[in-house]
């Protein structure tokens, strides 16, 4: 495992690289156009902030923009009162952090949607600009937090899954060649990828026994021309282009223009010091994995071994 540190490195570079960190989404809700306005200049610089007039309109938005880091909203308004919209928005989207603007004493209120987490904090109008940014860039720093959290959750989660799903077609297929397609299709699955190609390696030579699953549009087996194939199996490290758009060599290569492929992972898989099989695991656009997941992926290259040569002992 070792050997393989330093190409995983490089890859998370290249991920790194290309996911650089973008402004975090802010949604200000007031039915006041001037307080409206004041708050998108406040915070414009370091925030993505998206408008809206009023609670219903706010929940349209994010229909369509998604989750955001914080909401801002308003506590008197016609329709819907503040407190109103941000119960709505827990449910599908928990993590975000909401902050509420009041200008009258409707204490009743802000404390039941304090008490439910529904509400982080509520300012008073007319507010300090100074107190209000602290109090925003607390809460972003917060909805990080309970972002990653519930991210590496999901990831832990996935992981187990896809290595159980893995282990388990030892016992559910009758045969080496029989268990290739379901091991790919767990490995497609898991990462949203348009293809997987699981194929046998034989003193460092792709054979003709394979497994695939693709998403869509059959994708065909171009992995004996492919040079990141070749250098993962006589290398034994995981070899892999991000943005093949960006990489010129690659990019020209005809096999990429016909297929379309825009991000591949080429594993090796190992067993006692050689190649038995090759994982190729493609996307359509530059790949969305983020640097940690590519440890499941190695985890999934060796617990695919595990299967492979438990297949020899039959």
């Amino acid at each position: 495992m070792d050997n393989a540190i330093p190409e995983l490195d490089q890859i998370k570079r290249q991920l790194m690289t290309l996911h650089r960190p973008k402004k975090p989404k802010m949604l200000v809700v007031d039915d006041e156009p001037d307080n409206l306005d004041l708050l998108y200049r406040t915070f414009r610089r370091d925030f993505n902030v998206l408008k809206a007039e009023s609670g219903i309109r706010a929940l349209e938005v994010l229909g369509i923009e998604g989750e955001v880091a914080v909401i801002i909203s308003d506590q008197r308004m016609p329709e819907m009162k503040g407190t109103e919209f941000l119960s709505k928005t827990v449910p599908q989207f928990p993590n975000t952090v909401r902050i509420i603007l009041t200008g009258f004493t409707d204490i009743e209120d802000l404390v039941d949607a304090i008490n439910s987490g529904q509400v982080y904090k509520y300012i008073t109008k007319p507010w300090d600009p100074n107190e209000l940014k602290m109090v925003v860039q607390k809460a972003a720093e917060t909805y990080e937090v309970l972002k990653q959290r519930t991210e590496e959750l999901h990831r832990a989660q996935n992981q187990i899954q896809l290595l159980a799903t893995i282990m388990q077609t030892a016992v559910d297929y009758p045969s080496l060649e029989a268990s290739l397609e379901p091991m790919a299709t767990a490995v497609s699955d898991n990462f949203l990828a348009d293809a997987c190609i699981l194929q046998l390696v034989e003193g460092n030579v792709l054979m003709p026994a394979q497994g695939s699953h693709t998403s869509g549009q059959i994708v065909e087996n171009w992995l004996a021309d492919d040079p990141l194939v070749l250098e993962a199996i006589s290398s034994q490290t995981m070899q892999g282009a991000v943005n093949i758009a960006g990489d010129t060599a690659l990019a020209s290569l005809p096999h990429y223009q016909k297929s379309g492929i825009q991000a591949h992972l080429s594993v090796p898989v190992i067993h006692k010091g050689r190649s038995i099989a090759l994982m190729s695991i493609q996307w359509k656009q530059p790949c969305s994995l983020r640097p940690d997941e590519l440890t499941t992926v190695h985890l999934a290259a060796q617990q695919v071994a595990l299967v492979l040569t438990s297949f020899q002992g039959h």
